[in-house]
């Protein structure tokens, strides 16, 4: 036996609330995306191209980069914290407000792959990335950035990122320049690496 449903008007005004509370939630995400895209658009895609993919060697990549890290490191340009003559005028334009935002709409894009330049390099960054130099007290890159170079919410993405852009912030975190890192981790790692250990991980990382 069948039964039939009978749409009564209760049912009718019971969809439209729930359609309407639905609507309400969405509405801040979709704003979100929206105000991130048009800063992106307007402000950043110069260096950074408007999905995040940066061409230009030393620009980092943000696609697919954690939110957590971006929308911190936004944060401590606007504030100082952390210094960058190319950054300067940028984030002179921006809010702090602005950051989730920007920050939720470069996560969201997916990442082009790196290009590897120097194949010679790959077994050195390749070793020193999974298992680190014991004897200079290097440990593994791998140990924060994970194995495919994904990161994760405390640590940054590295998979894919221009060689460029990762040997000169591993150089500055060596020489004190750029200190926004957590518990100076990345400055006591970058001070006992040699330059060719630089260059070698970065040829790796770029083609995770």
């Amino acid at each position: 036996m069948r039964h039939q449903f009978k749409f009564s008007p209760r049912h009718f005004f019971g969809m439209l609330s729930v359609l309407a509370l639905t609507e309400f939630a969405c509405a801040p995400v979709f704003a979100a995306d929206a105000q991130g895209q048009a800063i992106a658009t307007t402000v950043c895609a110069a260096c950074h191209a408007e999905d995040g993919n940066s061409l230009v060697p030393m620009f980092p990549k943000l696609a697919g980069q954690q939110v957590k890290y971006i929308e911190k490191q936004l944060k401590e340009f606007i504030s100082g914290k952390r210094k960058n003559d190319a950054m300067a005028p940028v984030v002179a334009t921006l809010k702090p407000d602005d950051a989730p935002a920007l920050a939720s709409y470069y996560a969201s894009q997916k990442s082009t792959p790196g290009t590897v330049q120097d194949a010679s390099l790959l077994a050195a960054g390749k070793k020193l990335y999974a298992d680190g130099n014991e004897d200079s007290g290097v440990p593994a890159c791998a140990g924060c950035h994970q194995d495919k170079g994904e990161g994760d919410n405390r640590f940054p993405r590295l998979a894919g990122q221009h060689q460029d852009y990762l040997v000169n912030q591993m150089k500055n975190f060596a020489s004190g320049e750029r200190s926004n890192d957590q518990g100076r981790s990345m400055r006591a790692v970058a001070k006992r690496m040699t330059e060719q250990e630089m260059k070698s991980v970065a040829e790796y990382i770029a083609g995770l």
